[in-house]
C-alpha cells in the first residue's frame, strides 16, 4: 500500500513549511535515516529524515511551495510494490499547498539557507486513511472556522477528532492556505512602479512574526505605562561585579534587567499572569522570555525560573541561548513557555518605545537607553543617567494597579541594586 508523507508540525508555532530543497528524487530508493529534504519552518531550516523505507514513488509539492501542515508532500512505495501513476493521496484534499510563482532551477538555491544551522527532525510518514474521523459536529465547526482536518490529532476512541480538538486547533491558529486570519481582506494594487523597488520573498519566521503579532494587537487589550529610573547605583554595581570578576565573567544591563523582573513578578504575582477564555493563569514561578534579533527575524529564549537563579548563571545562560538563537539551534522548549517578556533596544540608541505583547503572556517590558538628563533632586538641577520604561499590559489580567505596583517594585531593584544580589 502507498505510503503518504506529510508535512508535520516541527515546532509549536508552525502551521506552514517551505520545502526548501528536495534531496531524493522520484524513483529513488529510500533507506531509513536518510535526508529527503529540507524544510524552512518559522523558526529554522530542518531536515526531513526517511523513516519508512521504500522507492520515492511521487512528489506532490516541488521546491519553494509553501505546504500547510497536514498536507501529503510525498508518496513512497513499498518494495516491489506497483502504484499507479495518477495515484493521488486520500488525505490530500484536507489542506491547502501554495505553489511557488516560478519553478526554482536547480542551482539557486538560496544561499541564506546555507548559513542557517540545520536541523534534524523526522518526518512522520504513514499509511493513508480513506477518511479521517471526526464527529459530525466537529467537521461542521471545523468548515466554518477554515481549520484543516488533517492537521488536527483527535483525542476520541481510535483518534476521532472531537469538538474540543477543534476548539484547541483554532486557538492554536492551524489554519488553511497561509495561516492569515480568515478575515484577511484581499491585496490592493501597490502604488509603486516595478522599478522603483526590489522583492524579497518573506521567510517563513517573518510570516509568523506578522501574524502573531496582528493576533495580538487585534485580540490583546493593549495599555501602556511608562516609569523614569536613575540608573546611578545601578551603573556603579554593575561595574564594581565585573570588576571584582576579573575577566571570569562580565555581567551586562540586561542581565540585572532580568533578575530586578523576576523579583519584581515574585513581589507583584498579579502582574505575572495570562488569560485564557476560562481562568487567568497566575504563574508560581519567573520564566522570563528576552527577545534577541537574529537574521530575518526576532525569537525570545527563556530564562526559566528566574527568581531563583543568581546573576551569574543569569548572565551566562543568556549567552548561551542567544548564540543557539543566532546559529538555528533553539530547541522549542528553549524558546516557549515564558510567563513575562523583555525587549531592550537601548543599546540600539532608542529613548522610549512601546512593545507588543507576546501571547499567552500578560506584559512585556520595553527598556530604553540609559542616557544624561537634567533632573531636580531636592529642589536642584542636576545631571543624572536615566533610563525610560514602558509596560505593556494585557487589560484582561493585568489592571492598571496592578502594572504600576510592578513597575514600582522594578525602579526599586533597580535604584537599590545591592538587593539583586540577597
Amino acid at each position: 500500500m502507498p505510503i503518504d508523507v506529510f508535512m508535520t508540525q516541527l515546532s509549536p508555532t508552525m502551521t506552514e513549511g517551505k520545502i526548501v530543497r528536495w534531496l531524493k528524487q522520484k524513483g529513488d530508493q529510500l533507506e531509513s535515516g536518510e535526508v529527503m529534504a529540507e524544510i524552512e519552518t518559522d523558526k529554522a531550516t530542518m531536515e526531513m529524515e526517511v523513516v519508512d523505507e521504500g522507492v520515492l514513488h511521487s512528489i506532490l509539492s516541488p521546491e519553494g511551495s509553501t505546504v500547510q501542515v497536514g498536507a501529503v508532500i510525498a508518496v513512497i512505495a513499498e518494495e516491489g510494490e506497483d502504484v499507479p501513476d495518477d495515484y493521488a493521496p486520500p488525505a490530500s484534499g484536507e489542506a491547502v499547498t501554495s505553489q511557488p510563482e516560478t519553478p526554482p532551477a536547480p542551482e539557486s538555491a538560496p544561499v541564506e539557507h546555507e548559513a542557517v544551522q540545520k536541523k534534524t527532525a523526522k518526518a512522520a510518514s504513514k499509511p493513508a486513511s480513506k477518511r479521517i474521523k471526526a464527529s459530525p459536529l466537529a467537521r461542521s465547526l471545523a468548515k466554518k472556522l477554515g481549520l484543516s482536518l488533517s492537521a488536527i490529532r483527535g483525542s476520541g476512541p481510535g483518534g476521532r477528532i472531537t469538538k474540543a480538538d477543534i476548539e484547541k486547533a483554532s486557538k492554536a491558529g492551524i489554519r488553511l492556505g497561509l495561516g492569515e486570519a480568515v478575515n484577511t481582506p484581499p491585496p490592493r494594487p501597490l502604488p509603486y512602479h516595478e522599478d522603483e523597488f526590489e522583492k524579497f520573498e518573506n521567510s517563513m519566521m517573518r510570516k509568523a512574526i506578522a501574524r502573531r503579532l496582528v493576533e495580538s494587537k487585534q485580540h490583546t487589550p493593549h495599555f501602556y505605562l511608562n516609569a523614569d529610573i536613575c540608573m546611578s547605583r545601578f551603573l556603579d554595581l554593575r561595574a564594581q561585579l565585573n570588576e571584582a570578576a576579573a575577566g571570569s565573567f562580565k555581567l551586562s544591563v540586561n542581565d540585572l534587567i532580568i533578575k530586578a523582573v523576576a523579583k519584581a513578578l515574585v513581589d507583584v504575582p498579579e502582574a505575572n499572569a495570562s488569560w485564557t477564555q476560562t481562568h487567568t493563569l497566575r504563574h508560581k514561578h519567573a520564566h522570563v522570555s528576552v527577545a534577541v534579533a537574529i537574521d530575518g527575524g526576532l525569537i525570545t529564549p527563556v530564562i526559566r525560573y528566574a527568581e531563583q537563579k543568581n546573576l551569574v548563571e543569569i548572565s551566562v545562560e543568556v549567552k548561551e541561548l542567544a548564540e543557539k538563537a543566532r546559529a538555528g539551534e533553539l530547541q522549542p522548549e528553549e524558546y516557549t513557555g515564558g510567563t513575562f517578556s523583555i525587549s531592550n533596544l537601548g543599546m540600539y540608541g532608542i529613548s522610549q518605545f512601546a512593545a507588543v505583547i507576546n501571547p499567552p503572556e500578560g506584559a512585556i517590558l520595553a527598556v530604553g537607553a540609559t542616557e544624561e538628563r537634567a533632573v531636580v533632586v531636592d529642589g536642584e538641577i542636576q545631571v543624572s543617567p536615566m533610563m525610560t520604561v514602558t509596560l505593556s499590559c494585557d487589560h484582561r489580567v493585568v489592571d492598571g494597579a496592578v502594572g504600576a505596583n510592578f513597575l514600582a517594585a522594578f525602579t526599586r531593584y533597580m535604584e537599590a541594586p545591592a538587593s539583586l544580589l540577597l
